[in-house]
């Protein structure tokens, strides 16, 4: 590991080839990392990142300032968190993902691998009223692999995204999303459990089911 500047809590793990807390301006703040985190070769956090306990990345993932990541997430390889970013706890981000500035993930969501956010309406185009708008994604969804979710575009608590859909507008909760671009059905009873992962279920042993 070099260039570290952060604090970090008890029992973490940083492998060789990191860079916790990455100084990118004058007057930045360490990066600070709970319990148990387990950062692997070729990671790079920036300073101004907080992060809960319980954390893991991939390797070589990026993750820029001013994000802000609960307890139990986990950050596949090569995926970039482009930094203004909020992620709830309980949360599974697969590898080569990418994620975009103003993004907020709730509690207990799912990104399969090569999920693409946007925050860009239209890119390089009309800048003088540029704002970025990531996408909300809402407690419980998941995100097929290879699905793309447009700027600005809500989805609802619960929703299920399939793989290779593309999300052009806002899905209400509950909400099977299918095809290019999405539509809409009810979710099949198979889909309404709520998502656990294997490693959740000692920390929410009431919600195994």
């Amino acid at each position: 590991m070099e260039e570290a500047f952060f604090d970090g809590g008890k029992d973490c793990q940083i492998q060789t080839g990191c860079v916790v807390g990455l100084k990118y301006r004058e007057g930045c703040q360490p990066a600070r990392l709970g319990e148990k985190c387990s950062i692997r070769t070729g990671t790079i956090i920036y300073a101004d990142v907080q992060v809960g306990d319980y954390f893991q990345t991939g390797h070589h993932v990026m993750i820029r300032e001013k994000t802000v990541i609960g307890n139990h997430v986990v950050v596949g390889t090569n995926t970039v968190i482009d930094g203004q970013v909020t992620i709830g706890d309980f949360v599974k981000i697969e590898s080569n993902c990418y994620i975009p500035t103003h993004v907020t993930i709730g509690n207990r969501v799912f990104l399969g691998p090569n999920v693409t956010l946007a925050n860009d309406r239209y890119p390089l185009k009309m800048r003088e009223r540029y704002v970025p708008e990531g996408p909300i994604l809402e407690d419980g969804v998941t995100l097929g692999a290879g699905s793309v979710v447009c700027p600005g575009v809500r989805i609802g608590r619960d929703a299920f995204v399939v793989a290779g859909a593309v999300v052009t507008k806002d899905v209400p909760p509950g909400t099977l999303v299918i095809g290019v671009p999405g539509r809409f059905s009810p979710l099949p009873d198979k889909l309404k459990e709520r998502n656990m992962a294997l490693s959740w279920m000692k920390y929410l042993p009431e919600e195994k089911a």
